[in-house]
């Protein structure tokens, strides 16, 4: 780190001659102010990287001049501008942080900390290419997810992102000068890391070049010979293009139709992977020639589409509506492919103005219309959204090629970091280092004694943060402390650390544990008068095989005293003939679904109650009934609320023992009917990964009434999915039904 780099004259005076020119360009652009804020860190920026390179060899104000280029055809902001110009200004110098604020703002400095944060983690994280084994794919696959997930979650601004992918493209672009190696490397970084990104937020421009032009360095024959056939072909290609766009120019003018007409070339990334995922032949690609019709509003996109079937023939299975149902990333638009002039394939894209500028530029686009401090509710959502932290599909597959389709999953907040290898580890969000350690592996976890975070010893219950390098530091001989255990010290966040400390004690010190448990099992017969009562057979009807297990489990406070008299009352009462036994003589070993623990009790066969169907995170309690075992309520559900006192002996405690427990519950949906609700109601379920088990509807006086039966895991993914179920078109209300 240096304060101040002293350039020669002869560079000054080239570098101001080019940002003099490049600044002329920005008039029609940005406004005066605007343009002075943009001189100014170049002004700055200039004297500094003069003399400089950045890894390709392009001198490193060319550099940060051609990001700053790509970004305003992105339409971003001045600040955005500044930033990317100012970029590198924390290698030059010491106060950086102190001088950006100062000069410029609180935002442009924190855009420039966000994009070195994104650099470091990046040098942090290994990224390897897609070889060798299956095993090490897999494991490169998850790497590579979770690195992309950690990026996002640690961005405070979307437009760090948007930076960081515009700055990657200008790399590519000049990627050349780079050696065999750093070519290589920075093409699958770019292809597994990059373009997934700008995908999943719509910034297909960037995407497409991302693409190919990582393909031109991982398969530069396969490109090459893609390229010469589009190239001798590109003057007929061409030429065809024009004359259809003029066509159908006159047949929309003809029919009353408002709107532009323009040729867009295939990008050759997509070619290559339809003819690699089809095995087809590049003469029997649909889409090399290809147009796109921009309309006003939606109805003249099908006015428009029926014109182009009537023109000319439709070709079987080329037919897609992203209008009446979206892609996953809110892309909308009608592809179809037709035999056109001279029977060439010729594939037409029709969508609004309003959906191209989102499928350009996705997220980006929404800087466009942002005014000064005012707000943007839809853009503000989607930032959320983001920083919710994206869940994909495994884009990466074994051969290394990505695929198209993502899987939406339950948004979960996570937090990111690394060991000291650089791999990354993804955790619930306040987890501690004794969380990672666990992480890792329980060995670990146990012999857990400091921590390291950044290279600074931290105490163990320090709450971690996104893209912290993480280190343990353990003894040889070590054991979990009983403080671990307690929530108000804050040394465990996830449930299966804790799961494991419980476990590492629940079967230490078990003579001690037997000797408890024994005491406490005569000072309960001592008091119901049962002396002569056989503790095998009380054993044997809580399904302990031992006598020892039982009652160290005793010992250890798995079983209650108010349990332990439950079946000495029953052992020692009398049974009349016509009386049924309080616990049924065939105890069931089968286990439910929800994984719920029965304190005491074992194996006991457990089942939901139809009344108010509790759910994984819901207060429950269990009820011992005489001829089905336990039923599982809700504590609040007034059957429980209005037992009679002389059956509050046949409560039992009751928690939900599996962190993975699903159970059954009801929702009801209210809307205005239509055509296809029921169908996109479904594709929810589908996406959210919710099982629905039984959907039941009626429509009465132009509204929907329907009631679904569904698997829930915990509140978390019940309140997700009623939000988007409120955000189908059409729909009223959703809600829990009671």
């Amino acid at each position: 780190m240096i304060s101040v780099y002293n350039p020669t004259s002869d560079l000054l005076a080239s570098n101001e001659s080019d940002v003099s020119s490049w600044i002329e360009t920005l008039a029609k652009r940005f406004s005066p102010t605007e343009i002075e804020l943009i001189r100014h860190a170049c002004e700055l920026a200039a004297p500094l990287y003069s003399g400089h390179t950045e890894l390709t060899g392009a001198p490193l104000l060319q550099h940060a001049l051609g990001v700053a280029t790509i970004l305003i055809d992105m339409n971003m902001d001045v600040e955005a501008i500044a930033a990317t110009i100012l970029h590198a200004v924390p290698g030059y110098l010491d106060d950086w942080q102190e001088i950006l604020e100062a000069r410029f703002s609180a935002n442009i400095a924190g855009l420039v900390e966000g994009i070195l944060r994104m650099e470091q983690i990046q040098a942090f994280s290994e990224f390897e290419g897609s070889h060798g084994s299956d095993r090490k794919n897999s494991d490169q696959s998850q790497q590579i997810e979770s690195l992309r997930k950690m990026l996002l979650a640690m961005v405070q601004d979307i437009r760090v992102v948007l930076i960081k992918l515009a700055e990657r493209t200008q790399t590519l672009r000049s990627l050349s000068g780079a050696s065999p190696a750093q070519q290589k490397q920075i093409a699958q970084e770019s292809q597994g890391i990059f373009a997934p990104l700008a995908n999943r937020l719509g910034v297909w421009q960037i995407k497409w070049e991302l693409e190919d032009l990582s393909l031109r360095y991982l398969e530069p024959k396969l490109y090459k010979d893609v390229a010469k056939m589009l190239d001798e072909r590109r003057v007929d290609r061409e030429q065809y293009i024009i004359d259809v766009v003029a066509q159908l120019k006159h047949e929309l003018s003809e029919a009353g139709i408002k709107g532009e007409v323009s040729g867009r070339p295939k990008h050759i990334y997509s070619i290559i992977k339809k003819m690699k995922s089809k095995q087809l032949d590049f003469s029997k690609l649909y889409d090399v020639r290809a147009v796109r019709i921009l309309v006003d509003d939606i109805k003249d996109c099908y006015a428009a589409l029926g014109l182009i079937h009537n023109l000319w023939q439709p070709i079987p299975g080329e037919f897609d509506d992203y209008i009446a149902r979206a892609k996953s990333n809110n892309y909308r638009s009608l592809h179809t492919a037709v035999s056109g002039p001279r029977d060439l394939a010729l594939e037409v894209q029709i969508r609004t103005f309003e959906m191209h500028q989102h499928s350009e530029l996705g997220v980006a686009a929404h800087w466009r219309y942002k005014e000064g401090g005012k707000s943007d509710a839809k853009f503000d959502e989607q930032v959320a959204w983001l920083r919710q932290i994206l869940a994909w599909k495994d884009e990466v597959a074994v051969n290394g090629d990505l695929l198209e389709q993502f899987k939406s999953e339950l948004f979960q907040d996570k937090v990111y970091v690394l060991t000291p290898q650089g791999k990354v580890i993804d955790l619930p969000k306040g987890a501690t280092p004794i969380d990672f350690a666990y992480a890792l592996h329980t060995d670990l976890g146990h012999r857990t004694r400091g921590a390291k975070v950044n290279g600074s010893i931290v105490p163990l219950n320090t709450k971690l943060q996104n893209g912290q390098r993480v280190e343990i530091l353990t003894s040889k001989l070590g054991s979990p402390s009983r403080d671990w255990l307690s929530a108000g010290l804050g040394f465990l966040q996830s449930s299966s650390a804790r799961a494991k400390v419980r476990h590492w004690f629940k079967y230490q010190n078990f003579e001690e544990n037997v000797a408890q448990g024994r005491a406490k099992l005569d000072r309960e017969l001592h008091r119901a008068g049962a002396g002569a009562v056989n503790q095998e057979k009380i054993a044997q009807k809580l399904q302990f095989q031992k006598l020892e297990d039982f009652l160290a489990a005793i010992g250890r406070g798995d079983i209650s005293e108010h349990q332990i008299a439950l079946v000495i009352q029953e052992q020692t009462a009398p049974k009349p003939e016509t009386t049924r036994p309080l616990v049924p003589k065939r105890i069931t070993t089968a286990q439910s679904k929800s994984g719920i623990v029965i304190e005491g009790i074992g194996n006991l066969q457990t089942s939901i109650a139809k009344c108010c169907k509790p759910m994984p995170a819901d207060v429950i309690v269990g009820y011992l009934t005489r001829d089905h075992g336990v039923t599982i309520h809700r504590k609040a559900c007034t059957f429980i609320t209005r037992l009679p006192e002389e059956r509050h002996n046949r409560l039992l405690s009751a928690q939900w023992g599996n962190e993975n427990a699903s159970a059954d519950i009801d929702i009801e949906v209210e809307a205005h009917d239509r055509q296809g609700l029921l169908r996109d109601i479904s594709d929810l379920f589908v996406r959210e990964k919710v099982n629905a088990i039984k959907a039941n509807t009626m429509s009465r006086n132009n509204l929907a009434f329907m009631q679904f039966s569904i698997e829930i895991s915990n509140p978390e993914q019940l309140n997700r999915l009623l939000t988007l179920i409120q955000q189908v078109p059409n729909v009223i209300t959703a809600r829990r039904r009671v």
